[in-house]
């Protein structure tokens, strides 16, 4: 893949998801199977916008049924999953529709409050879409109105999962089949943190006094959606609060409001400034210990504990009536916690959202920065 992103005059080079091999596995292996010809190369679209050329390994058509694989490329991001095949499999079916299956090395889901339904494959929504959608295409284009069952599969999978959080948040026998965007944009942590700085100081050789930041994609798309602000301004984090919080004062920025989904901050609200797994993923244990201090049994914060997601232990505080004063400690300590790395030298506040539940908490100064960044004539 020839998709770069340039920081500190360093060119990284992009890839692509394991859900847009998975894609483009299962438009390929459709085109074979309803025309009955092998093809060279398949084209998708990405939900990043960037389309992708693509080459069919390992075809095999018969007159039952069409597979093939899709090599990963991981570009310069340093991935366990690089190099690996991604297979699809696609079969006629006397029922319409297009059906998505899981096969050898795609994981199993155990557990619920993940994306993926308990006992179903571990192919997350976007991927499942983005497959429905290229192969609908296929279906279309060749005028066939039956239905397909489409079996995704990644051999390597099996121990590669073992290396990863899918055993411990109930993901078994295989990977999970990822990708928001499409496209994997590398991830050096040095590389993101300059690329940070960057759009900080654009920002102050704008004049802008007031930064808007979210740690990625999810933050954007539910401010610009349900909250209605001017995003003209933002700055991406990713996972690099402390370094956002440090530059932001060097710059001299009067206030910063950074709005995240609950399971990002949850995890300032204990002080951790980098807020990836690798580094700490401590999103249940503040709820279950200030679910006990406000009331809770015992057995209510260990079930708390066992959350898989920040939205399931929502829920529990929702059901046990505590959700409220919780929110309000741990919205406090996410106050403490960024004021006490910047030395009250610039007004912060924070944010934090569901996209089950709406916001969450905020910090005593959010509203007043919200207002900062309001669309003009909302």
């Amino acid at each position: 893949m020839e998709e770069y992103q340039f920081s500190q005059g360093k060119n990284l080079r992009c890839g692509y998801t394991t859900g847009s091999c998975a894609t483009a596995a299962s438009k390929a292996a459709a085109a074979m199977l309803l025309t009955g010809e092998r093809i060279d190369s398949v084209r998708i679209d990405t939900p990043k916008g960037i389309v992708l050329n693509l080459e069919p390994l390992e075809v095999m058509l018969t007159a039952d049924f069409a597979s093939c694989a899709i090599r990963k490329d991981s570009g310069d991001d340093p991935d366990d999953t690089n190099g690996v095949l991604v297979y699809a499999k696609v079969e006629k079916t006397a029922e319409p529709g297009i059906m998505i299956e899981g096969g050898v090395g795609v994981g199993r889901v155990t557990k619920p409050g993940l994306a993926c339904a308990v006992g179903g494959p571990a192919i997350n929504p976007t991927p499942r879409k983005m497959i429905t959608t290229e192969v609908g295409k296929v279906m279309a284009e060749s005028g066939y109105t039956g239905g397909l069952k489409v079996t995704i599969s990644i051999p390597a999978g099996v121990e590669i999962a073992k290396k990863t959080f899918n055993p411990r948040l109930g993901i078994i026998g295989g990977l999970s089949v990822l990708g928001t965007s499409g496209i994997v944009e590398p991830m050096s942590e040095k590389a993101l943190v300059e690329t940070m700085y960057v759009e900080i100081r654009a920002q102050q050789a704008a004049g802008n006094k007031n930064l808007l930041v979210f740690f990625g994609n999810y933050g954007e798309d539910f401010t610009r959606d349900e909250m209605k602000l001017d995003l003209e301004g933002h700055v991406t984090c990713s996972n690099f609060v402390g370094e956002l919080l440090d530059y932001a004062v060097f710059c001299g920025f009067e206030t910063l409001l950074l709005i995240g989904h609950s399971g990002k901050l949850v995890k300032v609200a204990q002080g951790v400034m980098n807020t990836h797994s690798k580094y700490a993923d401590c999103r249940t244990e503040l709820f279950a210990l200030e679910a006990m201090f406000h009331g809770a049994s015992v057995e209510v914060g260990k079930e708390i504990y066992s959350c898989l997601t920040t939205d399931e232990v929502t829920k529990i505080l929702k059901r046990e009536n505590i959700f409220e004063p919780v929110i309000e400690k741990v919205t406090d300590k996410i106050d403490f916690y960024m004021q006490h790395r910047v030395h009250g030298k610039i007004k912060t506040a924070a944010l934090m959202f569901s996209n089950v539940y709406g916001i969450l908490g905020k910090t005593k100064y959010a509203d007043e920065l919200v207002e900062l960044h309001k669309r003009k004539g909302v």
